[in-house]
């Protein structure tokens, strides 16, 4: 591996340190800042708060005080599952979280630009600078990327993480510590509609309200697609969707009936009988999958942004006939700061999202509200 940075926050190094302990799960922690406390995924779909070193920046580093973090399916896909293809939770503790913003709280040697105090959002992926991936600006794909929170590596959901300087991204006055943290997911829409080459006044569908398929609406609004039909098994987030975006068709989508007539009903909603050109498919789930598959027109495409089965079954014989295009992505590149520049110009409006809120110490209790489908939440955050 190129860099050097990775061990101060690989599990081998963490749980050796004298510093280092599970806190009680039964027991709320009182609010302590010398306390570096932490959320951490464990085999047996276990969720801990924990203590671990306050860190020390290093040469091109920066140690950053993390003011909001937001719960990402991901970080509740490891805590649940254990793993994300070949990404598994092994050891006995992996700190969770990626969606983070904060305040530098302290700069190492060589780092110009940035001073304590200063705001920043952070990237959780970091490579190595050096391979052919990153050379051609497609760092996405490096293959000695350390993401932060995809073990063996832990998160930025803890009071204070070390980071490399190059890899924050400062943020004005303007944009919050929540807008910071959920910049993040932005980055993700965005990498989505620059790949599958969204243009001004496509149709579009949406497949999943959530919030990765809500932060995609709010983008594909702003880059003008029309009409946008957005679709989801749950009534309470389309009514959602409709609020960020009031002029977007919403599609229930009932259990139990087929991907094709949900297509059906997309086309109808979209007044378009042939089809749309274009489906962000941000569920991951087979049948919505093939709900795209079915709801594109000939030449359309298939974007899919969600994670699911390692194996699926597509109608490909339907998408042959009809020169349908599958693409997918994995994570984004060069987007933070586009993000930033949208955010800060007031065309996307990200502050709706959060709708659930907590304290580092009640994090454990953020978790089972954003995996609790009955709580209604969108995006739960955490705060320091």
């Amino acid at each position: 591996m190129a860099h050097n940075y990775p061990e101060a926050y690989h599990p081998d190094v963490v749980l050796k340190s004298p510093e280092f302990k599970v806190l009680d799960p039964g027991v709320v922690p009182l609010r302590d800042p010398s306390k570096n406390l932490a959320a951490a995924y464990a085999p047996g779909a276990n969720l801990y708060l924990i203590e671990k070193p306050v860190p020390q920046a290093r040469e091109g580093e920066v140690v950053v005080h993390v003011k909001a973090t937001g719960i990402c399916g991901s970080d509740c896909h490891f805590w649940k599952h254990g793993r994300i293809g070949d990404s598994m939770v092994v050891r006995d503790v992996c700190g969770a979280g990626h969606e983070s913003s904060g305040e530098i709280h302290e700069v190492g040697p060589g780092v110009t630009g940035l001073k304590k105090g200063d705001r920043v959002a952070i990237e959780a992926g970091v490579p190595c600078g050096q391979c052919e991936f990153c050379r051609v600006g497609r760092y996405n794909a490096c293959p000695d990327v350390v993401f932060f929170s995809t073990p063996p590596y832990h998160g930025t959901l803890t009071r204070y993480h070390l980071h490399p300087a190059a890899w924050v991204h400062p943020i004005p006055e303007t944009i919050s510590f929540e807008e910071g943290a959920l910049l993040e997911p932005l980055c993700v829409a965005l990498a989505g509609i620059e790949r599958a080459d969204l243009r001004l006044g496509d149709p579009l569908l949406i497949c999943g309200a959530g919030p990765i398929g809500l932060v995609s609406l709010l983008a594909a609004h702003a880059a003008g697609a029309t009409p946008i039909v957005i679709t989801d098994i749950a009534q309470s987030r389309l009514d959602f969707a409709k609020k960020l975006v009031p002029g977007v068709k919403t599609v229930l989508v009932e259990r139990g009936v087929e991907p094709k007539d949900v297509a059906a009903k997309v086309k109808a909603a979209a007044g378009l009988p042939t089809g749309l050109k274009l489906a962000l498919e941000c569920t991951g789930v087979e049948s919505s999958v093939q709900t795209a598959c079915y709801a594109g027109r000939f030449g359309s495409t298939v974007f899919i942004i969600g994670a699911g089965k390692d194996f699926q079954t597509l109608p490909l014989m339907h998408l042959s006939t009809n020169e349908i295009d599958v693409k997918l992505q994995y994570r984004y590149a060069n987007q933070y700061p586009k993000a930033i520049r949208l955010v800060e110009a007031g065309l996307i409006d990200l502050k709706p999202l959060v709708t659930h809120r907590f304290t580092l110490e009640n994090a454990v209790d953020a978790f089972e509200t954003a995996v609790d489908v009955t709580r209604g939440a969108i995006k739960c955050q955490i705060h320091d």
